[in-house]
């Protein structure tokens, strides 16, 4: 029967080939549908306070993630549905105040790793559209523990933070010691129990990055301090000095620790073109160029200069229907995260950060084609999926696990990239 109902979606979508418009439309009814409530831990999954929103209407990812809201609650504030936003945010506050950090997912099972530091912009995103500053009061305190979480349990020698797989468990290391495999095509081998958990936390850091898996880290992802992680953290910085001004308090302590990270960064991530990931443990850069390289526009890091500079990169990884995460280079394993995979967030921090710095023109083609790649998905399958394949143009299949119905971000990076392109224009 659902093979049935889907061969018909597909037929009738095939049929009336929706607009553009049509797909926006279609997005701002489909939100309903991804929001759940359990305000008490039932089994693995934990309760949270407020309706929160899930990346699938159905089927896989029935629980609230971190970086996924951020995007999301980017498409909910673009359709005005400002009150999920807040709750969204609201949620991964009271997950930092219960557990000191935000985990992966609301599930038992991601508790021992986080990912990719978003909260700061959620706050400062809702704060813009509710100007509530009694809110920020309680969301600035929260922050803080966070912010500490990342200092202490995610800090290198080198001044640079990183992911880590440090407080994964035996069960988990030795889970994703196989799975890690299976996902990259291949079975791996260690000498020692020591190479095996080291191998099992390298793959738990890798989650930790939301890029799992991908050709940037070698397969030694604690090793690495990643350029978007240290953009994100200084996003983060900035913020908290914004927050601190609004609320009377003394911003420059936060605004020390941006310079000095930003000092960091260019001392070791920079090599006079791109922004590459450093690995700290042999004292040299990657050499894999990734779409990571536009967080540091996003996040307003980064020089004119060096903006210019990561523009011109951008042809190595732009293709026919948009941007891949990585560049075309022979890798030795199967990654989900690398050429030819296109990934909603990459795209919407790099159209949003190459308009930041007035690239305007590249970065209304790179929407345009993330708006054309999703809009011919859409008349073929009825439906927005998690990735798209930059090169041929089709939603990306999940060979690692069973791809489901729109993802959050996919649909909201549709909408603030449909939008950014017709300002004003009704949906």
């Amino acid at each position: 029967m659902r093979k049935a109902l889907l061969l018909l979606a597909v037929l009738v979508y095939a049929c009336t080939d929706p607009t553009p418009a049509e797909v926006r439309h279609y997005i701002t009814g489909a939100w309903e549908r991804t929001v759940r409530e359990n305000p008490d831990d039932e089994g693995t999954l934990i309760g949270l306070p407020f309706p929160y929103t899930v990346p699938s209407p159905e089927g896989m990812f029935q629980e609230m993630y971190y970086w996924d809201t951020f995007f999301t609650n980017e498409g909910l504030l673009a359709d005005g549905l400002t009150g999920q936003a807040r709750n969204n945010t609201a949620n991964l506050l009271y997950l930092v105040d219960r557990y000191g950090f935000v985990p992966n997912g609301s599930r038992t099972w991601y508790l021992s790793r986080s990912q990719p530091p978003f909260l700061s912009l959620m706050v400062a995103s809702v704060f813009a559209h509710t100007r509530d500053t009694l809110w920020l009061r309680g969301a600035y305190a929260t922050l803080r523990k966070e912010y500490d979480f990342w200092m202490t349990r995610r800090m290198t020698p080198c001044g640079l933070n990183r992911y880590s797989g440090e407080d994964a468990p035996r069960w988990l290391i030795d889970e994703f010691v196989v799975t890690g495999g299976q996902r990259l095509g291949t079975t791996f081998t260690w000498e020692s129990q020591a190479e095996h958990d080291a191998l099992g936390r390298h793959f738990t850091a890798e989650a930790e990055s939301g890029w799992d898996f991908n050709p940037r880290f070698d397969r030694r992802c604690e090793d690495f301090c990643p350029v978007d992680l240290n953009a994100l953290l200084y996003a983060f910085e900035w913020n908290m000095a914004d927050f601190a001004r609004v609320l009377g308090e003394d911003p420059q302590p936060w605004r020390s620790a941006a310079a000095a990270r930003k000092e960091r960064m260019d001392a070791l991530l920079w090599d006079g073109t791109c922004f590459y990931d450093y690995d700290w443990v042999n004292g040299r850069r990657s050499d894999v160029l990734s779409a990571a390289v536009f967080t540091p526009l996003f996040t307003g890091m980064a020089t004119p200069e060096q903006a210019g500079q990561i523009a011109k990169a951008l042809s190595r990884m732009e293709f026919p229907y948009g941007l891949a995460v990585c560049e075309d280079k022979p890798y030795p394993y199967r990654y989900q995260w690398s050429y030819p995979n296109t990934w909603p967030p990459t795209t919407f921090m790099a159209v949003f950060g190459l308009d930041r710095y007035g690239f305007k023109r590249d970065a209304r083609r790179l929407a345009r084609k993330y708006i054309g790649l999703v809009c011919r998905s859409f008349r073929m399958t009825g439906r927005i999926w998690e990735k798209y394949d930059a090169q041929q143009g089709f939603s990306s299949p999940g060979e690692e696990y069973e791809t489901p119905e729109m993802l959050g971000w996919s649909a909201a990076a549709y909408s603030c990239l449909y939008d950014y392109l017709h300002p004003g224009k009704k949906k």
